[in-house]
């Protein structure tokens, strides 16, 4: 990865303030792919959430391997108790296949291994109201360069599952919870943005 070039992705694309429900942070998370893919050609794994101070927004240090990807799900988790949120989006990048017309989809190949794999951005939105998802299918020209996002014709799901799901805790947090999800934010030495200020990056992608 250059040097330097999500800080600048990331000084440009700022919260707004004015985010309030769901449908407005996946408004948001779409705008902040589309940006990201327009100036870099990649989306980094990233958390969108309104919280009891406002809109905010998580990145994690990378999604290497499974490891990594479920301590991003757990830190995830943290960080909506911290901030007591009410609305989160998950936006990665991911690869898909769909089952062709008529036949069964088969579940034992992996998506990024299918010869007619499709390359994505999954929006992933969750309150304690349900859940909200959208697919941008990504378009690319001859040279690899992203052109832009396509129509999605992927249906939302009732009920998301896997490790990115249920990142609301059912619950309301109380104070305590706060403070104690605060604490191990800190300790895990977890940097979160606040509505109106840019992202600090993890170290991994300075």
């Amino acid at each position: 990865m250059q040097k330097g070039k999500f800080e600048w992705i990331m000084s440009a694309v700022q919260m707004p303030k004015q985010l309030q429900t769901l449908d407005d942070l996946l408004a948001q998370a779409e705008h902040y792919a589309n940006y990201s893919m327009q100036n870099s050609g990649c989306v980094p794994p990233t958390l969108f959430l309104i919280g009891a101070d406002g809109p905010a927004m998580f990145i994690p240090e990378n999604l290497a391997d499974d490891g990594a990807k479920d301590d991003f799900a757990t830190t995830a988790r943290l960080v909506c108790i911290a901030h007591a949120a009410t609305a989160t989006v998950m936006t990665l990048e991911a690869w898909m296949k769909a089952a062709t017309p008529g036949e069964k989809l088969d579940m034992t190949e992996p998506p990024s291994e299918s010869f007619d794999r499709r390359e994505v951005v999954v929006l992933l939105g969750e309150s304690r109201a349900g859940q909200k998802q959208k697919f941008l299918p990504i378009i690319r020209s001859g040279n690899g360069k992203f052109f832009g996002f396509g129509e999605s014709d992927v249906p939302g799901m009732d009920k998301m599952e896997g490790r990115f799901a249920q990142i609301i805790s059912p619950k309301v947090p109380d104070a305590e919870m706060r403070l104690l999800a605060q604490t191990m934010l800190k300790v895990k030495g977890v940097k979160v943005a606040q509505s109106g200020k840019s992202p600090r990056l993890p170290r991994g992608r300075r």
